[in-house]
């Protein structure tokens, strides 16, 4: 089959258009495999989880855990503590001095090691017939791979754009901080950034159509929202965006819930509805390369888009927004690409953390995936009162959920919610990949007083062989009586 974008006597072999984690990552596998790469980048080198997302807002994250962790000292019988926010514009340029730092070692310093790699930027790339175009040059390789990432996606709601609402990077550029903020979107990025400024100080109110992190299962959602409202956010859920408004307050975000119409207003608005594709001008409708509804770019799992020859990996795709599986796609993409490995993207054994206090995560099938995946579903769902590290800790806000199919007692997935939950996944994580059962796992033996202890507590609660020495059931909420027929659940 003809390349349809490909050009078998270009100067380079490889032509990666995008700067960031993935374009990194497959410039770097198409090199040490002896091939020459044109990395073409625009704008700031590094891309978004370096200099906009994961590395800045997990810095703010953290130091707003330490605000929490003070005033939470009270949960110990004879402590108490206090903190509060004494400069935050030096906090901020502490967060850019890591960020800096952080972009020069992981980015900058890295391309000299490279001698097969070179780094073009001289403005943004179009596809072409046998490479790309960047101004009036022509960059040409028998193989492109398209690595340019996401931006926020500004929902369609009458007025949004007359505001001029903040975004998850403009949030953490503020020079001072806001008395008020209203988030629209409490998926991942909402929130975090929703629970980092309420603790800094900030009166957050958080709206979505849905609930919060949609995408969890409805046990660690209310669990999360049980948590962010004990710390006084608000939340609000199940709505419909009616307009957006500058009022005397600030802005008005008009909605209607339940029927019922409502006005909240705050001093600004934050975007976090999500990521759209950055392919605009890409030239991709040209080139015949498919995309979905965000603009992502559509590719199989060898990581080849709709047409031969050309590539793609990361936020651009319609795979997984992750900055670590945007690296592991770009290797899997640039070695299909350069020496026909024949290599598969797999997400079967992914895990996946957000950042709040608990911390979420999960790996594998979730209850309903496992249903419609053909499954004869059984779970286990332990709260964190019956984990003696929660116990010691004081501090039992969360739960485990693990899901295995009932006929072969294969471990399908689980998530965590708890204040460890992003190291205690990887237990899990590997629990998958070996296609352990929840008998192999229950025998596992595991540290004790430790948070990953839960996962082998959850599942001898739940066991079909013997449980030793302990309760089939206590400390069961009132909110978690009710128990969907045909499930094993034991709390």
């Amino acid at each position: 089959m003809k390349d349809c974008c490909s050009n078998e006597n270009g100067a380079y072999d490889l032509i990666v258009v995008g700067a960031g984690s993935a374009g990194f990552s497959a410039s770097i596998t198409a090199a040490e495999a002896g091939k020459r790469v044109a990395l073409v980048g625009h704008g700031t080198i590094g891309g978004t989880c370096v200099n906009f997302g994961c590395v800045p807002s997990k810095a703010m994250i953290r130091a707003a855990e330490a605000l929490h962790g003070a005033r939470a000292a009270a949960r110990f019988p004879g402590l108490s503590g206090a903190a509060q926010v004494d400069d935050w514009a030096r906090l901020v340029a502490g967060k850019d001095d890591l960020v800096a730092t952080l972009r020069q070692k992981k980015y900058a310093d890295l391309l000299p090691n490279y001698e097969g790699v070179d780094y073009i930027e001289e403005g943004p790339a179009t596809l072409v017939e046998g490479g790309v175009q960047i101004g009036d040059r022509t960059i040409t390789a028998p193989k492109t791979l398209i690595a340019t990432g996401s931006w926020s996606l500004v929902p369609a709601i009458r007025g949004i754009e007359d505001v001029e609402p903040l975004d998850s990077q403009s949030l953490l550029e503020l020079e001072t901080l806001p008395e008020s903020l209203i988030f629209i979107g409490a998926g991942y990025i909402g929130a975090e950034l929703a629970q980092m400024t309420a603790r800094m100080g900030v009166k957050v109110t958080l709206v979505a159509r849905s609930r919060l992190l949609p995408g969890a299962e409805l046990e660690v959602s209310d669990a999360l929202s049980e948590a962010f409202e004990a710390e006084g956010i608000t939340l609000l859920t199940g709505l419909q965006y009616d307009s957006v408004s500058k009022s005397e307050g600030g802005v008005t975000l008009r909605v209607t819930q339940e029927g019922a119409e409502k006005n909240v207003t705050a001093e600004q608005i934050v975007i976090t509805a999500g990521r759209q594709a950055n392919t605009e001008d890409l030239g991709l409708k040209e080139a015949g390369v498919q995309t979905d509804s965000r603009g992502g770019i559509v590719v199989g799992r060898d990581m080849q888009t709709s047409c031969p020859g050309i590539y793609a990996a990361g936020d651009v795709t319609d795979r997984d927004q992750f900055v670590y599986m945007a690296a592991y796609g770009a290797k899997i993409a640039a070695r299909n690409a350069v020496a026909d490995a024949g290599e598969q993207y797999n997400n079967s054994t992914m895990p996946w953390v957000v950042f709040t206090d608990p911390q979420v995560a999960g790996v594998g099938l979730s209850e309903q995936q496992a249903r419609d995946a053909g499954h004869d579903v059984k779970t286990s769902v332990l709260p964190l009162d019956q984990v003696p590290r929660a116990q010691a800790a004081r501090d039992t806000r969360g739960l485990i959920k693990l899901v295995a199919d009932r006929e072969t007692d294969r471990l399908l997935g689980g998530q965590i919610i708890a204040p460890e939950g992003s190291d205690t996944i990887q237990t899990l994580v590997m629990a998958l990949k070996a296609g352990m059962t929840t008998k192999a796992l229950g025998e596992t033996i595991f540290p004790y007083l430790t948070t990953v202890e839960g996962l082998k507590r959850g599942l001898r609660l739940a066991c079909r062989y013997p449980c030793v020495g302990l309760p089939e059931r206590s400390g069961l909420p009132a909110a978690a009586s009710a128990e969907p027929a045909g499930h094993n659940v034991v709390r």
